[in-house]
């Protein structure tokens, strides 16, 4: 420091200025949400690209299904032919023909049964993905109206007072501008993501009316009986080759018919949906589910014998006496060497008549 005009001190040169405090946290916010949102948006891009590759997957899947179809149909009428022909030329069948042409009927309905599931399943999860994807677009969203709402808050900020804070001005700015555009991209990539998951929805609501249309019945959602037939036939030959329990519950709606004379027919719909939603709740998911007849049910529970049977209904009694408002009698049959789906059922209706008359006889 120097002394001048009398010995007075004098000021050496003065400090830079330092720049508003306000503006250096606010470019730091800035950075670190810009790194932030590029980290969600690169996470939810990977997730998006699993479920791209999981839809195409499936796509293959039920191209496979319907060559196998085409395939079996194809198999079916040759079969018929040749069937016609042998009857023609010889009014019957031998037991040897006819063995045959029942073992290939028999496979063939196994592997129709097979691929029905197979797509019950792929579109149960690809409404489970779209589910997913929909949330990640709700939070995108979310995170896009804070972005906006920081950069709204940082064009708040004081004039720059010099050429380095002016500097840090327009690094800010471009931060938010790029900000800004990336948030632009990722909302038109959402939009595009977003429509093309209602066109394969679209195109999957209406596989699903066929196939209900087919194989499922329209009311409740469960089998259609032949159909479950069939489904009960392959628990049949699955348990048979990995060995274990199981039962087959047949179960009648107690006083459906009082619903109905008392509160309409759309009250009774409402109970036989409610009675297939609280056995399905309770139930494993390839546990087949019928719709043996107008108020009757039959299920099959693969690797179950019959105490914990009896266990899984009491459960699914108690929920749907409380949210219908009825009971039901359910009767179990266990299966035994030499069974058939239609055996196996029929013990399992004695059951319930069984039960149902004990009911009745209660005072």
């Amino acid at each position: 420091m120097a002394k001048q005009n009398g010995g007075q001190p004098t000021l050496g040169p003065a400090p830079p200025e330092r720049p508003s405090a306000r503006v250096t946290n606010a470019i730091s916010d800035a950075r670190k949400a810009l790194s932030a949102d590029q980290m969600v948006a690169d996470s939810d891009q990977s997730a998006s690209d699993t479920d791209q590759l999981s839809s195409d997957i499936d796509q293959m899947a039920s191209d496979r299904d319907q060559t196998g179809a085409d395939r079996d149909q194809q198999a079916s009428d040759q079969d018929q032919a040749t069937a016609d022909k042998d009857r023609a030329a010889h009014r019957d069948l031998s037991p040897d023909d006819e063995k045959a042409y029942e073992s290939s009927r028999e496979y063939r309905e196994g592997a129709s049964f097979e691929r029905l599931g197979n797509r019950i399943r792929r579109q149960a999860t690809a409404r489970d993905r779209d589910e997913a994807a929909t949330d990640r677009d709700r939070m995108a969203e979310i995170r896009d109206e804070g972005g906006r709402g920081r950069d709204a808050h940082a064009t708040d900020l004081e004039l720059p007072s010099s050429e380095h804070e002016a500097q840090l001005h327009r690094e800010l700015g471009e931060l938010r501008a790029r900000a800004a555009a990336d948030r632009v991209r990722a909302a038109e990539d959402r939009a595009r993501a977003a429509s093309d998951r209602a066109k394969a929805a679209r195109e999957r609501a209406r596989l699903e009316a066929a196939l209900q249309a087919a194989h499922l019945d329209e009311l409740t959602g469960a089998y259609r009986r032949e159909m479950g037939r069939l489904a009960i036939t392959h628990e049949i030959d699955r348990v048979r080759r990995s060995g274990g329990p199981l039962v087959v519950a047949f179960v009648d709606v107690d006083e459906l018919k009082t619903v109905n004379d008392r509160d309409g027919h759309a009250a009774g719909d409402s109970v036989l949906q409610s009675v297939v939603r609280a056995m399905r709740a309770r139930l494993r998911s390839f546990d087949p589910i019928i719709r043996y007849g107008g108020d009757e049910f039959v299920c099959g529970l693969g690797g179950t014998d019959l105490a914990e049977a009896g266990r899984r209904f009491d459960r699914i009694g108690i929920a749907i006496e409380a949210d219908a408002g009825v009971g039901i009698s359910v009767g179990f049959a266990e299966l035994e060497p030499g069974d058939t789906a239609d055996g196996l059922t029929e013990r399992a209706d004695a059951a319930m008549l069984a039960v149902k008359a004990a009911h009745r006889a209660r005072p």
